[in-house]
């Protein structure tokens, strides 16, 4: 009795999410030329049954090459078996390089990170860039009375943020207790 399952077909999880890592699918690569490989060799076991054999020579070579056929499947499912321990691995540090990604993102910024991002905020800067760009084209007259400007612009903007910065700190806290009351470990194993 010979079963085989369809490891053609993506899973439905892969195909409908459009998000898919390299590993995954360098894995569907080695899937297909796995099942290529044997269906090869199943096709060349196929070829035995319809070989004649008249001697004992003819019979014990058609029986090594049936026990080569079969041996060949065994290394390649073998082979198979090891590239799947080493994918898992691969696939295990993307995820971990991309979840740890993820958790630098979402670390709360300090207070000195805040108020930088709000200063460029306030002088309506995205990007280093454009502030470099800005300063070439602006004559040294313009420049000084801008940079006086700013400097004004700045203690304006450290007052305001030394108000604002309690309010930042106690939303970060219930932020911090709401998060910690929606995570519920649970045990798989159970």
């Amino acid at each position: 009795m010979n079963f085989s399952l369809n490891n053609n077909m993506p899973s439905i999880f892969t195909q409908n999410s459009g998000y898919r890592l390299k590993s995954t699918e360098e894995k569907m690569e080695r899937i297909q030329k796995k099942q290529s490989q044997i269906d090869f060799f199943e096709g060349k076991k196929a070829d035995l049954k319809n070989m004649q054999c008249n001697t004992l020579d003819e019979i014990a070579k058609k029986l090594a090459l049936f026990n080569n056929y079969n041996d060949q499947i065994d290394a390649v499912k073998k082979q198979f078996n090891y590239e799947q321990m080493m994918h898992c691995t691969d696939e295990a540090k993307e995820l971990g390089e991309k979840i740890a990604k993820a958790a630098e993102e979402l670390e709360p910024k300090t207070a000195e990170e805040r108020r930088e991002e709000l200063a460029k905020e306030a002088l309506g800067i995205e990007e280093e860039g454009i502030l470099d760009e800005m300063l070439d084209d602006l004559p040294t007259d313009e420049l000084e009375d801008s940079l006086n400007e700013m400097l004004t612009d700045k203690e304006i903007i450290q007052e305001e943020l030394d108000e604002e910065l309690p309010e930042i700190v106690e939303q970060e806290k219930l932020t911090e207790l709401f998060l910690d009351r929606q995570y519920v470990p649970f045990d798989i194993k159970a």
